[in-house]
């Protein structure tokens, strides 16, 4: 359904070292500059991107908002989380964990306080 999402950041190369740490932590690739600026990580056929605000004012994060990532398992996520708060993010929400569906879950704010989860699928 989604094409790609796109974020705020204040300082793209502390975004890149968090980003490179928690998709490498899921099995993806760093991601890379495009001509325009924008940190651009690619998945599948979904892209995330990450950008100074083209209105020239602080990026700041959604309030209420959350970016979902899937993860193949609760080592995967595990992983992320663990990379996340190596590289500038920090944990929120409860500690990583189960959830009563099966999947298994945790939460960071990226360096700018963008709110982000990785989950595994639940079991069946």
């Amino acid at each position: 359904m989604f094409t790609h999402v796109m974020i705020g950041s204040n300082d793209l190369e502390r975004a890149r070292v968090f980003y490179d740490a928690t998709f490498a932590a899921l099995g993806g690739q760093p991601g890379e500059m495009d001509a325009r600026g924008r940190l651009i990580y690619v998945h599948e056929d979904g892209r995330l991107m990450i950008t100074k605000p083209i209105n020239g004012q602080a990026a700041t994060p959604a309030n209420g908002g959350t970016i979902g990532i899937a993860a193949a398992s609760p080592d995967h996520v595990l992983a992320w989380h663990r990379a996340g708060t190596e590289h500038g993010g920090n944990a929120v929400e409860s500690p990583p964990a189960e959830r009563p569906n099966g999947a298994f879950v945790a939460y960071l704010r990226d360096p700018d306080g963008n709110k982000l989860t990785a989950r595994s699928k639940p079991t069946e």
